[in-house]
């Protein structure tokens, strides 16, 4: 068995490969009538490590942790995903993890928390008393995660996490975070509305969920990168869209009521920002006419800016699988594994939305 745990806030692994282009999953969304859950996908589209700077890199092995070495192939592995599989990127998510599961003969465990936090604290439990040797887990929410962590690290389980931290300990309660540089991921938002507007006008953000350090860190990079870029750009109207659709299309269909003057918005995911597109339709608007800029680089998200609804999408790849299980195939052989593996992400312009789309999710 194994290990103790681990927090966050390094670049990279050293026993990681500073270049792992790791190729996996791609789901289409339900909307484009696919039911394709493969995890292969096309050029360009895995996870690929970003290059730490000299000795910034904080580490973790077994011995720090607290564990013994464990063959991965003889262990059961428990992935708990966080929402329903409705958006692509958790279709996407949770595809790349049993493709990479199946590659490499393992014994993979799977639930599904149904957006509840309350149902995947008790999900992971659930997953532990099955025998789960090791866990990979999506979390919904970044607090609240101590009946876990405890049981855990009474049973020497290790966790990475990915797409979004837990406020823990690296190497004491979890092993690594994986995932992208999510302040990063609102400044070139930022970047994508300053040159949609001009760097002048009135913009609202359609925020996250609340809870989770994407929503935290996506905010605060666009805002900091208007305040030191595009002064002229002002956010006038903040509201949570949770990450879904529908509440998207609600908030927007709201705020251009109240806010008719808004130059653009920043959508923190695609699901929201397609909402506020259906919004943006069904109140008469010409595409374009409001600037819609997001993340995640969905396919559905790319065909908005092909189709002129939408100016900019900055990518966040969730093809996990192959990183996570490098990292815990890694990290169980002894190897030095880092607390924070980032990820590089690319994004969709314009200028490029129609060629790179087969490389969407």
């Amino acid at each position: 068995m194994l290990l103790r745990r681990t927090t966050s806030k390094a670049l990279l692994a050293t026993g990681l490969a500073a270049s792992l282009a790791l190729a996996s999953g791609c789901a289409k969304s339900e909307d484009s009538g696919s039911k394709d859950t493969s995890a292969s996908s096309g050029k360009g589209s895995g996870q690929v490590v970003a290059t730490p700077s000299a000795g910034d890199a904080k580490t973790c092995t077994i011995g720090q942790f607290g564990g013994k070495k464990l063959d991965i192939k003889n262990a059961t592995i428990g992935f708990s995903q966080s929402e329903k599989e409705a958006n692509p990127f958790r279709i996407a998510e949770t595809a790349s993890m049993k493709a990479e599961a199946k590659k490499r003969g393992l014994k993979l465990l799977t639930a599904n928390a149904q957006s509840q936090f309350s149902k995947q604290i008790s999900d992971v439990q659930d997953l532990m008393a099955k025998g789960a040797d090791l866990l990979v887990i999506a979390p919904l929410n970044s607090d609240g995660w101590g009946p876990v962590l405890r049981t855990a690290s009474a049973k020497h389980i290790p966790i990475v996490t990915v797409d979004r931290k837990i406020n823990a300990t690296a190497c004491k309660d979890y092993v690594s975070f994986i995932g992208s540089d999510f302040i990063q991921q609102g400044k070139r938002a930022a970047d994508q509305m300053i040159a949609s507007t001009g760097g002048k006008g009135k913009l609202a953000i359609l925020l996250g969920s609340a809870g989770n350090n994407v929503t935290t860190e996506r905010t605060k990079g666009f805002k900091d990168e208007l305040k030191a870029k595009a002064p002229g750009l002002k956010v006038t109207v903040e509201q949570t869209g949770d990450f879904v659709r529908e509440k998207g299309q609600q908030v927007t269909e709201q705020l251009i009521q109240s806010n008719p003057d808004i130059s653009g918005i920043y959508a923190e995911n695609d699901e929201m920002g397609l909402g506020a597109v259906n919004a943006l339709k069904g109140a008469g608007k010409k595409a374009g006419a409001i600037k819609i800029v997001t993340v995640d680089g969905t396919r559905n998200g790319v065909q908005q800016i092909v189709d002129g609804w939408m100016s900019g999408d900055v990518e966040s790849n969730p093809r996990f699988g192959p990183l996570a299980f490098e990292t815990l195939d890694n990290f169980t052989k002894g190897q030095k594994v880092a607390q924070d593996i980032v990820i590089q992400d690319s994004e969709y312009t314009k200028d490029n939305a129609k060629s790179d789309i087969g490389k969407a999710f």
